[in-house]
């Protein structure tokens, strides 16, 4: 494999790559920018354990000193949590931020983009962005969608934000060729829930029953065609750490009516949504946001493992 100039592996990432080994990619904005220090350096530590145990290897992917960086030690992760001036970096933001030597948090649009420049297929996060709600008028669309439109990264996560526009959002995934798959439900999940009122394009089995092999073979089925784009892979949060749709609603409307109010807008309504749903859940939704992850990284290891075995 020919390593991108600009990039900087980790050796535990390097020597994965180098040998074939199974790799899961990691976004930072949730540490930076998606949980209080240092419980977000603890999440990201635990979560990195737990693709360890599946018998893969985590590469948490930000931009330190200007220099994107696929894997990091305790020492940055301890940094992306708690520095005072770590941008949110999407695609677009990547070249401001390289060229300013400056540090950065990846969302999952600028994941993707530079775990696939590294050769990393599998990359595991919460929740996905997509379109606004109001986007008839603001025309905020998530550059999520973009990205899994072009770059060859599978993404396993709970499914759209529940504060999004969920329908539209499948809509857009549709146009742009993006396979969407449930995992073990024939429904699409919404982050905080298990239901959304959405029937899922595509379902695969659970992970007890298959389900890791069944979307490694849709990967490499998508990619040998030469059809180029990431694959989203939603898994439900688990059962018993679940806010049900109904109930969540309501804290969504309220918080969506406060932004408004508020005149929030553009890439800093998703952080002031869900900290605002923290506190109208009185912390029920940070803990599923927690659960969804842990549930999300066991599947992320598996499929990493199958994807590389090649069968």
């Amino acid at each position: 494999m020919s390593l991108h100039p600009m990039l900087r592996l980790s050796d535990e990432v390097r020597d994965a790559l180098a040998t074939g080994g199974p790799v899961v990619a990691l976004e930072s904005t949730i540490i930076s920018h998606g949980m209080p220090y240092p419980d977000n350096v603890a999440m990201a530590t635990e979560v990195e354990q737990i693709i360890r145990d599946g018998g893969a290897v985590p590469a948490t992917i930000a931009v330190l000193d200007g220099r994107p960086c696929i894997g990091l030690s305790p020492d940055q992760l301890e940094l992306l949590g708690s520095h005072p001036e770590v941008s949110k970096v999407s695609v677009r933001d990547l070249p401001y931020v390289v060229a300013r030597g400056a540090h950065g948090a990846t969302t999952v649009a600028s994941t993707m983009r530079l775990a696939a420049l590294a050769g990393v297929r599998v990359f595991v996060t919460g929740g996905l962005g997509g379109v606004h709600q109001g986007a008839e008028s603001s025309m905020d669309v998530s550059a999520d969608l973009t990205e899994l439109g072009r770059t060859d990264v599978a993404v396993i996560c709970a499914g759209v934000k529940s504060i999004l526009d969920i329908g539209r959002t499948l809509e857009v995934l549709e146009t742009l060729g993006v396979p969407v798959v449930s995992v073990g439900s024939s429904e699409f999940p919404s982050f905080f829930s298990r239901s959304s009122g959405f029937q899922a394009p595509m379902s695969v089995a659970d992970l007890d029953a298959g389900g890791a092999e069944q979307l490694a073979a849709i990967m490499r089925a998508k990619w040998d065609l030469g059809l180029s784009g990431g694959v989203v892979v939603a898994n439900p949060v688990p059962e018993s750490d679940e806010i049900p749709a109904e109930e969540m609603q309501g804290f969504i409307d309220t918080a969506l009516a406060d932004s408004d109010r508020l005149g929030i807008r553009g890439k800093d309504i998703t952080p002031y949504l869900l900290g605002r749903i923290v506190e109208l859940t009185e912390g029920r939704s940070l803990q599923a946001n927690i659960a969804l992850v842990r549930h999300n990284a066991r599947l992320g290891a598996a499929l990493a493992r199958a994807y590389v075995s090649g069968g």
